[in-house]
């Protein structure tokens, strides 16, 4: 006959093994199903005309809709100080739905540059796939159709500007699509003539950068001098990335633009600012516009040298414009005006980023805790060039961690120790004075004193690793090297939280078992709050990155045998004075 005991063991071992079932099920049906993302080039609902498209183009080339022109791309003029518009260059109007798009393949970008304007309409990044089980589709990081706007516009604009309010000038290509091969360099050419001038836009790749640079050159033979400024912005709808986030119980990656200025290194220009303080205008010296995600981003990037007008705003349709104007350049007759900008599609490789230009590293946004943040990841990324691994460069980046602060964890543990010595005797005074609570804390705080014990010094191990912890937190939610790196066994992606849950599960086991080596301080309720701390966690945990997981474990057990070797010994010389 099974006993009561027994059997209540039984029942509760079936209940947790079904709980954890029911959880693996909700993982996969949830959220798992819900960071999908369709890398398929983005198709138009809208009708467009196909005697525009060459009958040789692939048919992996994006077939982006032209909308109907009900509301301008191009900044109000008032953004580089002229309103006076001369009828010299009149752009070739453009017909609502009559598309033309030129493909460029590097090792780095697959791009389409629609002929209509120059803009970059799509961006793909081969070397990143959308999903670890999707290796051989690539992240679709610019796209246009499908109810989504996220494209990179450029052009002159001003008294002798291309681009129009109503019109933008149609570029012609020497060919459909382009390849960099086995060439270290790139250069697309999109050509215009119109009233004297002709116009050559080009865009130069190179092989391994996701930077991109984009020139203009004017041939003004139009018989008097000509004046235009250079705008480049990104709009964007603001929906979340397709496949971009996944559900989280802590802090969210930020969506939405970002600058530098001279009062700020850094500076957020979200969604809301534009929504509800209006538009945002500021002019300076140098610069960038970026406009940020979780683990991508894209930027224009100006010459230094260049004082320029920075904008945000929310058009009218709905859709926001972050970007930026050039000063007015003037052209003479028979010269050659030149304007130059670049513009980086790509992740937030904070390496690459700082050498593009000041403070454009810092989009990879490491929270209030950067200052921490930032050698964290320089440390765990020399922990990876040694093992070549990034969840052993977690460990050994905890190692590292635990070795710094052992000082003053082993006196922490020592307090440890000798509230150990003393439970006994706070055990007698909690049965003597159980109903009077005022005169606990008087007698517990004289035994204190009388055997020079700190009750509060047993919370420093807890709390030193906190600031370490949160800084880790963003390291891994926010730096690109670690989406998708795997680590051994079940775990493929640290940056992603454990599948199966064991590493949670392991996480809550060890901090048990840590606070099992603990005294029990405070009253019956407190121990009682501080014996359910190890289940909270590990609810909590269970939706945290594998990476952060894994770094609080290993945490944990090394806490164990310090605690171990610190209380045995601190107890063994307490023995000997005896």
């Amino acid at each position: 006959m099974v006993t009561t005991e027994v059997q209540r063991i039984l029942l509760l071992v079936g209940l947790a093994a079904t709980g954890y079932l029911m959880l693996l099920a909700w993982n996969e049906d949830y959220l798992r199903g819900g960071s999908s993302s369709s890398t398929v080039a983005p198709q138009s609902s809208e009708q467009y005309d196909t005697a525009d498209i060459p009958s040789d183009m692939p048919s992996d080339i994006p077939a982006v809709s032209r909308p109907e022109r009900t509301h301008s791309d191009i900044p109000d003029d008032s953004l580089i100080g002229s309103s006076e518009v001369s009828s010299s260059a009149v752009a070739a109007a453009v017909q609502p739905g009559r598309r033309q798009l030129v493909k460029v393949t590097t090792p780095k970008l697959h791009i389409w540059i629609d002929r209509v304007g120059g803009d970059i309409v799509g961006v793909h990044l081969p070397l990143f796939p959308v999903a670890i089980d999707r290796k051989e589709d690539p992240y679709e990081l610019l796209t246009q159709g499908n109810g989504r706007t996220y494209i990179a516009q450029s052009g002159l604009i001003g008294p002798d500007g291309l681009d129009r309010a109503d019109s933008r000038p149609v570029y012609r290509s020497d060919a459909d699509t382009f390849d960099l091969g086995d060439r270290e360099e790139l250069v697309v050419n999109l050509r215009v003539e119109q009233d004297g001038l002709r116009v050559v836009k080009s865009y130069t790749f190179t092989r391994d950068d996701y930077l991109v640079t984009v020139d203009y050159r004017i041939e003004n033979r139009s018989g008097y001098p000509i004046e235009a400024s250079l705008f480049a912005q990104i709009k964007r709808d603001n929906l979340e990335p397709e496949g971009g986030s996944s559900f989280s119980l802590g802090p969210q990656p930020y969506l939405g633009a970002a600058l530098t200025t001279p009062e700020s290194r850094y500076e957020k220009l979200d969604f809301d600012d534009l929504d509800d303080d209006g538009p945002f205008r500021l002019q300076m010296q140098g610069g960038w516009m970026a406009f940020l995600q979780h683990y991508f981003l894209s930027a224009w990037i100006p010459p230094p040298e260049e004082t320029n007008t920075y904008y945000g705003q929310r058009r009218n349709d709905g859709l926001y414009v972050f970007g930026y104007t050039g000063p007015l350049k003037k052209v003479a007759d028979g010269a050659v005006g030149e304007w130059s900008t670049r513009f980086y599609a790509g992740p937030k490789d904070q390496k690459s980023l700082e050498k593009i230009a000041p403070n454009l590293n810092l989009t990879v946004d490491y929270g209030f805790l950067w200052w921490i943040a930032q050698p964290l990841f320089a440390v765990l990324d020399w922990c990876y060039t040694v093992v070549g691994n990034w969840g052993f460069a977690i460990i050994l980046l905890t190692l590292m961690v635990k070795a710094i602060l052992y000082p003053l964890s082993a006196h922490s543990y020592k307090s440890m120790a000798n509230m150990r010595r003393v439970g006994p005797q706070m055990k007698r005074l909690q049965e003597r004075h159980a109903d009077d609570r005022q005169k606990l804390s008087q007698e517990m705080m004289a035994l204190y004193k009388k055997e020079k014990v700190n009750p509060l010094g047993g919370c420093l191990p807890m709390l030193l690793p906190m600031p370490i912890f949160i800084a880790l937190y963003w390291v891994l939610f926010e730096s690109v090297e670690l989406r998708h790196a795997p680590f051994m066994l079940w775990i493929n992606d640290l940056a992603a939280m454990d599948p199966f849950f064991i590493l949670p599960l392991a996480m809550g086991a060890s901090m048990f078992l840590q606070q099992s080596l603990s005294p029990a301080v405070g009253d019956p309720m407190q121990v009682r709050m501080m014996k359910m701390m190890p289940i909270m966690f590990t609810a909590l945990f269970l939706f945290f990155p594998a990476g952060l997981v894994l770094y609080w474990l290993v945490n944990n057990v090394l806490s164990i045998a310090q605690q171990w070797y610190v209380i045995r010994r601190t107890e063994a010389a307490q023995a000997a004075k005896n």
